[in-house]
């Protein structure tokens, strides 16, 4: 029998981050200088994990990593940041790898190559399902196989475990899955992007009107990700609200998304209401993006605190 809070399961990617500072982000064909070069460990589930883990609330990982070299690197600093890897296994390869260039101005450019993360597949999740079963949200991503997000979508159904998902990189996605998801977490360009799934009127990108049509897609939940404008929160239970960001100076953006995810899902558990848990969840992603790197970026409890105690 579980005794103690429901831990946050999330199902997704782990990846090397290959971050190159450059002065600008290049376009096709073009070739920058660099300024610096480092190694983080990331992708876009695992940071989400790790943000949980430095908020100080229970958290269990659902993937893969390769037997390379950056295989055991990974679940090491996965281990060390707090996060439950019980249900992570190593497949004979590459594990996945992100290249990332970043511009002075924080802003950043990415390349994802899967490796190990293509391997966490439907049957994979079948044989964890008692670890999504005991869950208090579930988070996920695109950096998956697209029928392991359907699947563990009928899975949380099943389960009755509320299902939070982040479209990124944007991909089509099977209508049914809309349906049994307790939240939606696009940024602007995705959340244009599934929002022209639903709406013949595609050219229509203010926040209201695209939440509207998730909304109607089915969703329970969204809330559109925009940057240094903060949130735009809608639900079906409640009206919507715009959550303006913090006012810091911006180093990295990397995983900003992926913070506020994981501090948003966490102030959920921890019983906050929508409006408390989004504006907590944003105060995480401002810190986040004051320092560098993915995982090394994500804030603590006592930081995030600070930061709403300084502008109640």
């Amino acid at each position: 029998m579980q005794s103690g809070p429901k831990p946050i399961v999330v199902v997704g990617s782990i990846n090397i981050d290959l971050v190159a500072n450059a002065e600008k982000i290049p376009v096709a064909g073009e070739t920058v200088r660099g300024s610096d070069f480092q190694v983080h460990p990331g992708g876009k589930g695992a940071n989400q994990a790790v943000a949980v883990a430095r908020l100080g609330y229970p958290v269990q990982f659902i993937g893969k990593v390769g037997t390379d070299a950056f295989g055991e690197q990974l679940l090491s600093y996965l281990q060390q940041a707090g996060v439950g890897v019980a249900a992570v296994e190593k497949h004979e390869g590459l594990s996945g790898v992100a290249m990332i260039a970043v511009s002075p101005r924080g802003e950043n450019s990415i390349v994802v190559t899967p490796g190990a993360n293509a391997q966490v597949t439907p049957d994979f999740l079948d044989a964890d399902r008692q670890t999504i079963h005991g869950a208090g949200i579930v988070l996920a991503q695109l950096e998956v196989p697209i029928e392991t997000v359907e699947h563990l979508a009928n899975l949380c159904e099943q389960e009755k475990v509320p299902l939070m998902l982040d479209p990124a990189p944007a991909h089509t996605l099977p209508e049914t899955i809309f349906h049994h998801l307790r939240w939606l977490t696009p940024n602007e360009t995705e959340a244009a992007f599934f929002a022209a799934q639903f709406s013949e009127d595609s050219g229509e990108s203010e926040p209201p009107h695209i939440a509207d049509t998730l909304l109607h897609a089915g969703v329970n939940g969204v809330v559109l990700k925009m940057g240094s404008r903060g949130v735009y929160l809608a639900s079906s239970s409640s009206s919507s609200h715009v959550i303006p960001a913090f006012s810091v100076k911006a180093i990295d953006t990397t995983a900003a998304g992926d913070a506020f995810n994981g501090a948003f899902a966490t102030a959920l558990v921890l019983g906050m209401e929508q409006v408390e848990a989004a504006r907590f969840a944003v105060a995480a992603a401002a810190v986040s993006v004051t320092r560098p790197g993915a995982q090394p970026s994500m804030p603590s409890r006592a930081e995030v605190d600070e930061l709403l105690g300084a502008h109640k």
